[in-house]
């Protein structure tokens, strides 16, 4: 039998709808406005000041084209992706093993452990202590240096130790009985159903990665090379360098082409992610409830 609504209900629906909507509408109309821009004419693009929702003039993709033969953009993709994937890889890892330490009962200094671990994440030293940490290890201008710092992180443990509570310990007691070891445990036993709790924490730290370039204009000033893809977008957008228009020739008025190629550069960088997303947002909500509610 199907309960019907009141009328306050209605009310509540109906305004829900209108706010995901408004909502959905200020998040999409920023992106829409540069996909448009940067396949619009480029001297009308110049001339309009306000919201562009549809392409200016005749529809050209020589902005893209621009950046496609910029080799920045081929070895900030590398880097970012062997970051991306590294970061991780590691960061899993650790967030596994931190949580499932924490989270053990028979594990005596799990209170102060925990206890200790929130505290660096209230209290942290800045940035400049962890400058001179990295200095000091001899990784500057190195991809540890990318990697290291940002290795392990006392959210990601609170969400897998919360997720990994959950587990009944019956499983645990009837793996030990056959034989499991620790490693048998949380690996083939815990991890497996704490899968929604273990994309959340791989969702956070491969779009951080991805967004990242701050760590990488102090810890690599001089290892070209090494940047990841955020560094030479930051090259084209804040700093104004022309360097990928003047790279490409195929076109007489390069320069006009400078502020549809920031645009072109702003889609470029961020279409990926925004791919891989679809794939473990269906585990977001319930990944982070795990980590939150219960907690």
């Amino acid at each position: 039998m199907v309960k019907k609504k009141s009328f306050g209900e209605i009310i509540f629906t109906i305004f829900n709808y209108l706010f995901m909507i408004a909502l959905c509408i200020i998040c999409i109309i920023p992106i829409w406005h540069v996909a448009m821009a940067s396949v619009s004419d480029p001297t009308l693009v110049s001339a309009t000041s306000g919201l562009i929702l549809r392409p200016l003039g005749q529809l050209s993709v020589t902005a893209y084209k621009i950046i496609l033969t910029y080799k920045g953009l081929l070895i900030g993709y590398s880097n970012t992706i062997f970051y991306v994937i590294a970061q991780c890889t590691i960061t899993g890892i650790l967030s596994v093993m931190g949580g499932y330490i924490v989270s053990r009962k028979t594990f005596r200094y799990r209170n102060f452990l925990m206890l200790f671990m929130i505290f660096t994440m209230l209290f942290n030293g800045g940035m400049i202590p962890s400058y001179m940490v990295v200095r000091n290890l001899n990784l500057i201008d190195t991809r540890w240096a990318m990697l290291i710092p940002s290795a392990i992180s006392v959210f990601n443990i609170i969400i897998m130790r919360t997720a990994i509570q959950g587990v009944p310990d019956s499983l645990e007691e009837s793996a030990r009985i056959d034989g499991a070891n620790d490693f048998v445990v949380m690996f083939r036993i815990i991890l497996p159903l704490c899968k929604a709790s273990f994309a959340v924490v791989m969702l956070f730290t491969a779009i951080g990665k991805w967004n990242e370039w701050f760590n990488a204009m102090i810890y690599l000033p001089t290892k070209t090379s090494l940047l990841p893809l955020q560094m030479f977008m930051r090259e084209l957008l804040i700093k104004s360098s022309g360097d990928a228009v003047n790279q490409a020739d195929m076109i007489s008025n390069a320069q006009l082409y400078m502020t549809l190629v920031k645009y072109a550069a702003i889609i470029v960088s961020t279409l990926p992610i925004l791919c891989v997303y679809p794939f473990v947002q269906k585990y977001f909500v319930k990944g982070v409830m795990i980590g939150s509610v219960k907690g």
